[in-house]
């Protein structure tokens, strides 16, 4: 069992800037482009020594003196990992490639990222404060609005839910489709011999693809991942195109539904990929560079 008995760390003013992050170790705050990004108190100390420390390696044993007093039972060793990942996470950075925070293997970590530092004492005059980020006037003043969308940033349950209920929705139809494969190809055989084939392999190889991209997607915002936001970036034109061809799926299915049924059902998947991706970036306001 481990027990956290740091004592409170002495309050300063110190102020630092870099990239699109503002760090306060006054008001213990992280934001990116005036967004608060919750980081816990161990690792937002662990940015703090580091950002006031830039350019200069840190060793894990300066880290462990002045955060992990003497009297502390903890696996420093994981803890201190485990606080450098969530200050990755919390930045969108990777040790492979970094940006802000470099790993110096057997030395410790540096801060590479230029940085503004403003600290403020009695003597000088105090800093001017930054904007807060636009608001709603019709929700009220304490409803941020997205820094990119600009519309108020819902509750992230909300759109993290939808996002997973997408999911479900697109698996749904790649189980239904494989299952049903047989009336696939009289359908597809009705407009003509090679049809029938074409249609079943296209489901086949799409639905093999998909199964494993829905699941991937699924897990990470089950598990809240907090570079879902950056993955999707990358992937969505991928998924794009993958979402593009099943959206004329409908049409196979005019028998039953109509024509205009099927052209409605249509239109409304070949926008669901657009939704997606503005449900991300709601979701994970901070988690793109």
């Amino acid at each position: 069992m481990h027990v956290a008995a740091t004592g409170s760390p002495q309050v300063s003013d110190r102020n630092f800037r870099f990239g699109p992050f503002e760090l306060s170790e006054r008001d213990e705050e992280l934001r990116k482009n005036g967004i608060r990004i919750k980081l816990q108190e161990q690792p937002f100390r662990v940015l703090v020594e580091l950002v006031a420390n830039t350019g200069k390696v840190v060793s894990r044993e300066e880290l462990q003196q002045k955060l992990w007093p003497s009297d502390t039972f903890v696996d420093f060793d994981h803890s201190l990992n485990t606080a450098i990942n969530k200050v990755r996470e919390a930045l969108g950075d990777a040790a492979s490639s970094p940006r802000y925070v470099e790993t110096l293997a057997r030395r410790g970590y540096r801060f590479i990222a230029p940085v503004q530092n403003n600290v403020q004492n009695d003597a000088a005059p105090p800093a001017p404060t930054l904007p807060p980020p636009p608001t709603s006037p019709s929700l009220g003043s304490a409803t941020p609005l997205h820094p990119e969308l600009e519309v108020p940033i819902p509750r992230r349950a909300v759109t993290r839910s939808l996002f997973a209920l997408s999911q479900i929705m697109y698996l749904c139809f790649y189980l239904a489709a494989l299952v049903l494969l047989r009336y696939v190809l009289e359908i597809g055989d009705s407009f003509g011999h090679p049809w029938g084939m074409v249609l079943a392999g296209a489901i086949l190889v799409t639905a093999g693809v998909g199964i494993p991209l829905r699941l991937y997607l699924l897990s990470a915002i089950s598990f809240d991942y907090q570079r879902l936001g950056e993955k999707f970036h990358q992937l969505f034109p991928f998924v794009l195109a993958l979402d593009q061809l099943w959206a004329i799926a409908p049409f196979l299915l005019i028998p039953q539904i109509g024509l205009g049924g099927a052209f409605a059902v249509s239109a409304a998947l070949l926008y669901l990929p657009f939704s997606e991706r503005t449900l991300i970036r709601m979701a994970y306001v901070a988690s793109r560079p």
